[in-house]
């Protein structure tokens, strides 16, 4: 019967992306980001097949009856059922993609066919196509002399069914497959139609409707447009080459995940299933991952729409700054206002400055020996890498493990430890089966020969531009017990090795999921003497299964538990005789919810924890993830506020039901409250009591 209570990990993803759709058909939010969200909702969507349907791909071939461990579905019925979602969901994109061009419309921007396209119009373009893109064209007829062309990752391509001539101007029967790519970055993918301001046609549907000018020796008898997807789940671990260097094998794993095999393909437009079969025989596709759409496969260019209209301040957000902290006199040195009393940043209300302006202080203060940091996702123009190289360059002992392994952001990793080990950081590439996840910094002072450790843990990426748009925490502190146990961290990581035993913080591999186990454990007993248990988390995602059962069993003890999941959930709420004590809220808004908070009790006996980890067995025992102890009472206050507020909202908010289905809140006779924006007026109202 707990069965029940399970979601599939990859069905309870597609719900979170519905909720991104839903976003985008929400007539409440300006037209602008909507047309974010619609993009983002493709961008999510593309990622999922590319490493979630990709991974269960490979699952399949490896072993087509083993079964996922919570709803006991194949591989092959997982796929099944999430392309079955998919479709469902393709259907609400395109008819809100209808409704968002229609809006457009309204602002004096549209979307031509060449269908609406007039002669005068016609003939420029037919002219602009022979000189500006015939030119730049690659063309393959796929036969016995040209065999099927290579087909990249996300780019789109005009395919045509072409019929030959014969040498007396008879058609042939044969038909053969005409391939051009569309995605040349030289010309821009929303073409200016003449004489019609305001109206655009998409690169890729003028390279469709002048194909006959390409394939100029054969009959063009139908045409579409095509957008395949490619498996990017490759295990960097598993083909490593102990002769190579590590940093090399890395360039060598980014250039083979663009060869992996196609997990989907996509196509607008009328072409013969004969066709459509080919293709797929040709790239070894199955025929269930065909999807057919109306509207256009890649709805990016959504963003240089945006770009235009930005003047209209009306179809944005209004604008939102991140403002600055009270817990910081940015007058005063951040170093010693941390050794003072411990300091909290919540992202993005408020700015990330005095986390740089403490490492950039570091780098140069003659007190601090060492710094040691762990990184993950960076920034394009990191200020930390400019911090730490600042500090190598000065003399100081900088210790810096960059994850190479960071999905998508492998490249932009190898270019920073590039530049950290040219200015002198010793830089350690990961752990063998174990990507380093944490958000741990640490930084230690000889003042009057006495060792001082300031230890920052965050929830988030050390980042800039994801700080404005993310919401995360950061906690700084100079308790020497915190300190000493991030030295040891990084110790063992130096080693190549993890910690098996801590204290206070929560480690994993060795030291997460068992102390989350005792932590709900110790409520569950609470609820057994009498005394009322209480668990709080705030997190991206949940699907571990160990740590779901023991929260089924506090729930039947009666333990309330209260959930902010903005992904994955894969525990349903409300289910009778086994999660009645349990509710599950998602929140999916302005500001990506990126923070996790673990809460256990209440009152004085409560522990409160930030961390970097999502309760994914993935993180909680295949990676070094860190969950940091809050102590500082006005600390633990903000928390316990901040989850009151998302607990609160019914703007954003939407409500798990026993099924796993979602109900947005929307206030009725109540006020409007969205957690976000009462954030954001809490950090103006504060920064401006500063100034």
């Amino acid at each position: 019967m707990e069965n029940l209570c399970f979601e599939n990990r990859e069905l309870s993803w597609l719900r979170f992306n519905e909720r991104v759709l839903e976003e985008a058909e929400d007539e409440r939010l300006p037209l602008c980001e909507r047309l974010s969200f619609l993009s983002i909702f493709q961008s999510n969507l593309d990622e999922f097949f590319m490493v979630r349907i990709g991974s269960l791909h490979d699952q399949m071939l490896l072993d087509s009856e083993s079964r996922d461990n919570k709803t006991r579905m194949t591989p092959g019925e997982q796929i099944d059922a999430a392309a079955g979602r998919v479709r469902e969901l393709s259907k609400r994109r395109s008819k809100a993609y209808r409704a968002l061009i229609q809006k457009l419309m309204e602002q004096g921007i549209t979307l031509l066919d060449f269908s609406e396209v007039g002669d005068k119009s016609e003939k420029y373009l037919r002219s602009l196509f022979k000189e500006d893109f015939m030119p730049l064209l690659s063309a393959f007829v796929v036969g016995k002399k040209q065999s099927f062309p290579f087909l990249h990752n996300k780019e789109i391509y005009a395919v045509a069914s072409l019929s030959s001539k014969s040498a007396k101007g008879e058609k042939s029967e044969k038909t053969k497959i005409g391939i051009v790519p569309c995605g040349s970055t030289v010309f821009p993918r929303l073409i200016p139609v003449p004489d019609r301001t305001g109206c655009y046609i998409l690169a890729e549907e003028l390279i469709l409707h002048y194909l006959p000018l390409v394939f100029s020796g054969y009959k063009v008898k139908l045409s579409a447009l095509a957008r395949i997807t490619r498996n990017a789940d490759i295990d960097a671990d598993s083909i490593y080459d102990e002769d190579l260097n590590y940093r090399e094998h890395m360039e060598e794993v980014v250039k083979l995940r663009k060869k992996l095999c196609p997990v989907r393909i996509e196509i607008k437009g009328d072409i013969e299933q004969d066709i459509i079969k080919k293709i797929c025989e040709q790239i070894n596709l199955d025929s269930r991952m065909v999807f057919i759409y109306d509207t256009p496969l890649d709805v990016s260019f959504f963003s240089g729409i945006c770009d235009d209209l930005r003047s209209r301040s009306e179809l944005f957000y209004a604008p939102r700054r991140p403002q600055k902290s009270p817990d910081f006199d940015e007058s005063r040195s951040i170093l010693d206002q941390i050794e003072e009393g411990d300091k909290m940043l919540h992202y993005p209300y408020q700015n990330i400055r005095p986390f740089l302006m403490m490492l950039s202080e570091a780098a140069n203060d003659p007190s601090v020996i060492s710094i040691k940091m762990t990184l993950y996702r960076l920034a394009s123009d990191s200020k930390v890498v400019e911090s730490l190289a600042e500090a190598a360059e000065n003399g100081k002992q900088v210790d810096v493990l960059v994850e190479l392994k960071a999905r998508f952001d492998e490249e932009n990793n190898i270019e920073w430890s590039r530049r950290l080990e040219q200015a002198g950081c010793h830089v350690i590439y990961g752990l063998d089966g174990l990507k380093v996840h944490s958000k741990l910094c640490l930084i230690l002072r000889r003042k009057n020969d006495e060792i001082k450790y300031i230890t920052q843990v965050g929830t988030g990426n050390y980042n800039e531009k994801t700080s404005r748009f993310y919401t995360d925490l950061s906690v700084m502190t100079a308790d020497p017990d915190i300190g000493h146990e991030a030295s040891a961290i990084f110790q063992a990581l130096t080693l190549g090795e993890t910690v098996d035993h801590v204290q206070k913080m929560l480690v994993a591999p060795h030291c997460l999921q068992n102390k989350l186990i005792d932590l709900i454990d110790r409520e569950i007993s609470k609820q057994n003497n009498g005394q009322n248990g209480h668990i709080r988390l705030k997190l991206n995602s949940l699907t571990d299964k160990d740590l779901m059962l023991k929260l089924i069993e506090a729930s039947r003890a009666g333990v309330k538990i209260e959930m902010v999941v903005r992904g994955i959930c894969c525990l349903r709420a409300g289910v009778e005789g086994f999660t009645d004590n349990v509710s599950v809220i998602s929140i999916v808004g302005r500001y990506l919810e990126h923070s996790r908070i673990y809460i256990f009790g209440d009152g004085d006996e409560a522990d409160y924890y930030i961390s970097s980890a999502d309760w994914m067995t993935r993180n909680t025992l295949r990676r070094v993830e860190v969950a940091l102890p809050v102590y500082a009472e006005p600390l633990k206050k903000r928390l316990e506020y901040i989850f009151s507020l998302l607990q609160s909202d019914n703007v954003q908010a939407r409500d798990m039901q026993p099924d796993g289905n979602y109900v947005r809140r929307y206030p009725k006779n109540e006020k409007a409250l969205s957690c976000q924006d009462l954030l954001y007026d809490e950090a103006y109202r504060l920064a401006s009591e500063i100034n």
